[in-house]
């Protein structure tokens, strides 16, 4: 290989180590003006949008080990990649591909050492934002803990309702 070429390698390897997912694209029919306008909405997302080659992608990959990738690798192909909330990312490249008649399109992705098909990165986009979920983990681990505050809480104010009513008794007497 080139050295030139080695060196592409060599970053879009280095990009992709910090990365959590990559999702692959076919961006065939995109102009300058959407390709920019997608980088922009994926920037928000802390993500990046960058056209590989395959052949050096497919090296890359195996360095890596991204396996049953390489169906993904036939045409034009862009990779979409980040170390930020893999849900919205997908969000927001289905909003891009929706607005855009259905360019581009997503072939497959990678995540965590899984392969993901098409239809798996559309079902990462109906998820919940990352905080959203965080927030219901929380919810859900500090249920028990506020039913048992409510429920001694409970049980202080009816010590007390027991306490007043025998003081009145007692005063009334």
């Amino acid at each position: 290989m080139r050295p030139e070429k080695q060196a592409i390698a060599r970053e879009i390897k280095e990009q992709l180590a910090g990365a959590t997912f990559a999702i692959l694209t076919d961006f065939t029919s995109m102009d300058t003006a959407k390709t920019a306008a997608l980088r922009k909405k994926l920037r928000e997302t802390e993500a990046r949008f960058q056209v590989v080659p395959n052949r050096l992608f497919r090296a890359v990959a195996k360095e890596l080990g991204y396996e049953g990738i390489e169906a993904g690798l036939k045409g034009p192909t862009a990779l979409v990649f980040g170390a930020g909330d893999v849900a919205a990312t997908a969000k927001a490249l289905r909003e891009f591909i929706k607005e855009n008649n259905k360019i581009p399109v997503v072939k497959l992705g990678h995540m965590d050492g899984a392969t993901l098909s098409a239809a798996d990165v559309e079902v990462l986009a109906t998820l919940p934002s990352k905080k959203a979920m965080q927030g219901l983990l929380v919810g859900t681990i500090a249920a028990p803990m506020s039913n048992l505050v409510g429920v001694m809480s409970q049980k202080l104010a009816s010590l007390v309702y027991v306490l007043k009513a025998a003081s009145d008794k007692k005063n009334a007497a």
